[in-house]
């Protein structure tokens, strides 16, 4: 847009010198007399429409009254009285054109064009006027042409330069794959010549950085955009477009630290909006949030900071000031779908399933066919207990959005995986493991980049086929059918020799099931000797701490430790620590490393559950127990092992109504958990339901006896023994009649 301005720009002063040397021309002057109305004629807005025979006489009659050339000089010497006046000409009939949308005017600027250039052949500014006419009426092929032959004769035309550089520009969104590729190459050559001609200009060197960091050259992106810093440094533009650079890098943290830069009293509402998204992508949503609120402070008006705003603060679970700016931006925009289905999501996490359901209905008005709807329409039913009719909207969208062929773009299988993986989950839970089986298997068929030694949560390079492979294993671990699972990650070592992440998935497999020597060399195997080697390690350290190998564990997780670069790495890194000394019972070395993760991201629900489980098992700090638990659940609302959190830190606070509650829920969604079982024991006993604590207790060693002897302590298997041994005397002497759930 800026170039485009400034062309318009440079026509206009074109067009005044013009006028002005027609005026101070008495030849000019005289000749135009000759085809301009006199005075008293009535005044016209634009030249009549003629059809082309009349066209072509005033041309003549404008040749023919054009100042003769001056005699003696031949063709030797350019005429450049009869050139200016062409050229002026030119100029008005292409205003008109512009102005009236007339092609004929266009027609008559490109003749007058080439009349001027009849009498000035060698005029820079006249072949640069016909090219640049050219490209704004559309006749490309004539533009290029013209920007062409003037190059050759004159190789740093900067208008020449400049006209073909927004010709390959404007091409670029007209083309693919190879083709765009050659022009992309076409359009950095001749702005890197602009830039040669012009380096003080500081479009130009914008304008280049955009085009190298489409070419992915982030080197020569940053070296342009530093340029243009120097020319200016308060460019609004520069420092954006940089810190834009830098976020497409994948390096978030520059970007805060560029935009960051820009003093506080200096910064526009766009620069606090892309301060905003950056911490966005380094998931702070405290900041970001602060970002946005800067921003909207500047413009008010801004939906889309108002939108950020509201996600920012959903994300750090602020739901009801996340309620509040998403029912703004409602009632600004009824039609905003979006935002309702984010009120829905808020609705579910708060607990209130029915209004989110009504909630969804309203946007199902604003939006036809929406994915993202119906799957948070599963996810209500799925918290709500209501399975069947879960699996009937994931299994509807499944079924709408499946090719024949097998064939999907990228997004499709991205979501497609989404959808199946949340259907297995709710087969787990109504523990129908073949069927939840049978749709990781789709997710299989999925394919991916699976042939590499890449991690299973990398985003940009997803292997489906090893995030199905997986979800097999686990359903299989969670029905406590050990031999389905390892032979079902043996096919999976077999079908992906070269992924890493299932390798170390049959490792542990192997490890967890007595064959702990084959498990750790398998792991080991996966050893490069480089950084990438930080993931084998910490599930080397895993395999040692269910082993209670403690001494090699710690040794691997000093290791992991070296090799962890990024936050979201250290993190890893902590949480196992903290694993590693609970396992240990020693709880004060635990806390401190689940607090040390926590303070890296404060809303990581994994280490707010353990935590938060740990100390309220100790029946320790149980209100901020209680606070840790309830901010995991609320993320992850369907999460068997985080509502057998809440229950029992409900149950340890006296609070046992809201324990039976959530212990239920859990029950139902991972009733093959001895703890949980055990915890309803304890529930049912202090609430004097004797007979219902007997049966979750012989429940509870039922599934000890089927669990694997790293998730079977042998003091907590002995412990409930205990409790059921001590309940079923107590239950003899009462007798039925004194138990309350006999009543």
């Amino acid at each position: 847009m800026a170039l485009l301005v400034r062309a318009s720009r440079i026509h206009l002063l074109r067009l005044v010198w013009a006028i002005a040397l027609l005026i101070a021309t008495p030849q000019l002057l005289a000749a135009a007399q000759q085809t301009v109305p006199p005075a008293s004629s009535k005044p016209q807005d634009a030249p009549r429409q003629m059809d082309p025979p009349m066209q072509q006489k005033a041309l003549q009659r404008r040749q023919a009254s054009a100042p003769p050339a001056i005699a003696g000089q031949g063709q030797t010497e350019p005429d450049r009285s009869s050139a200016y006046y062409h050229y002026g000409l030119a100029h008005l009939y292409e205003e008109m054109a512009i102005s009236a949308g007339r092609p004929d005017y266009a027609t008559q600027a490109v003749e007058e064009y080439k009349l001027a250039l009849d009498a000035d052949p060698n005029s820079v500014l006249l072949e640069d006027g016909l090219a640049d006419l050219y490209f704004k009426i559309g006749r490309i092929k004539d533009a290029v042409s013209a920007a062409q032959d003037q190059l050759k004769r004159n190789p740093d035309d900067v208008a020449a330069h400049t006209l073909l550089g927004q010709v390959y520009l404007r091409s670029l969104g007209d083309m693919q794959g190879t083709q765009a590729v050659e022009m992309l190459q076409l359009a950095i050559a001749e702005y890197e010549t602009i830039s040669r001609l012009k380096p003080a200009d500081l479009e130009t060197q914008l304008l280049l950085g955009q085009l190298y960091a489409m070419n992915h050259d982030s080197a020569k992106a940053e070296a342009a955009f530093k340029a243009a810093q120097k020319i200016d440094g308060d460019s609004e533009e520069v420092v954006l477009r940089m810190a834009a650079l830098y976020g497409e890098e994948g390096n978030a943290q520059r970007a805060v630290d560029t935009l960051s830069a820009v003093p506080v009293a200096d910064r526009t509402a766009r620069i606090e909006f892309a301060l905003g998204a950056s911490y966005d992508q380094l998931k702070k949503p405290k900041e970001a949030a602060a970002a946005y609120r800067r921003s909207l402070d500047i413009d008010p008006d801004n939906p889309d900071a108002e939108r950020g705003l509201a996600t920012a603060l959903l994300v750090d679970s602020q739901l009801d000031e996340a309620l509040k700016v998403f029912n703004q931006l409602v009632a600004a925009d009824p039609t905003d779908a979006q935002s309702e289905i984010r009120i829905s999501e808020i609705q579910r996490r708060q607990g209130h399933y029915d209004e989110a359901l009504a909630t969804l209905e309203k946007a199902k008005s604003q939006v036809q066919d929406s994915l993202e709807l119906s799957y948070n329409e599963a996810l209500i039913y799925d918290a709500l207990g209501k399975y069947s009719q879960a699996t009937d909207v994931l299994t509807g969208i499944l079924d709408s959005s499946t090719h024949p062929d097998g064939k999907y773009s990228e997004q499709e299988k991205q979501n497609r995986a989404t959808f199946l993986d949340r259907l297995a989950i709710i087969d787990r839970e109504e523990n129908k493991t073949a069927e939840a089986v049978e749709a990781y298997k789709q997710i299989v068929e999925l394919g991916g980049n699976c042939d590499r030694a890449a991690s299973s949560d990398d985003l940009a390079h997803p292997c489906y086929a090893g995030d199905g492979y997986a979800g097999e294993v686990e359903a299989y671990r969670d029905a406590h059918q050990w031999k389905d699972a390892t032979s079902a990650a043996a096919v999976a070592a077999k079908a992906l020799p070269k992924n890493h992440p299932i390798q170390l998935t049959y490792a542990i497999q192997l490890a967890d099931t007595g064959q702990e020597v084959e498990g750790i060399s398998l792991a080991k195997a996966q050893l490069s000797g480089g950084a990438d080697d930080r993931e084998v390690v910490e599930d080397l350290a895993q395999i040692y701490i269910r082993l209670k190998r403690f001494k090699e564990a710690s040794e691997q997780l000093d290791k992991a430790d070296a090799l962890a670069a990024k936050p979201d790495e250290k993190l890893e890194v902590l949480y196992l620590r903290g694993e590693f000394y609970e396992r240990q019972k020693m709880y004060d070395q635990a806390e401190i490393q689940f607090r040390k993760a926590l303070a890296i991201d404060p809303h990581n629900p994994g280490v707010l559950n353990y935590l938060g489980y740990m100390l309220a098992d100790q029946g320790e700090k149980l209100p901020e127990a209680l606070k840790m638990i309830r901010q995991a659940v609320d993320m992850e609302p369907q999460n068997g092992a985080y509502l057998d959190s809440l229950g029992w830190v409900y149950f340890k606070s006296g609070q046992y109504t809201e324990a039976e509650e959530n212990l239920r829920k859990a029950d139902e969604r991972i009733n093959s958990d001895p703890t949980v079982h055990d915890h309803l024991g304890e529930l049912y006993e202090k609430t004097g339901k004797l007979k219902l604590a007997v049966v979750q207790w012989e429940r509870s060693m039922t599934e000890y006896a089927h669990s694997l002897p790293a998730d079977a302590d042998p003091e907590d298997v002995q412990k409930v023994q205990h409790k059921l041994e001590t309940a079923r005397v107590k239950l003899a002497k009462l007798g039925p009649a004194s138990d309350k759930d006999a009543k």
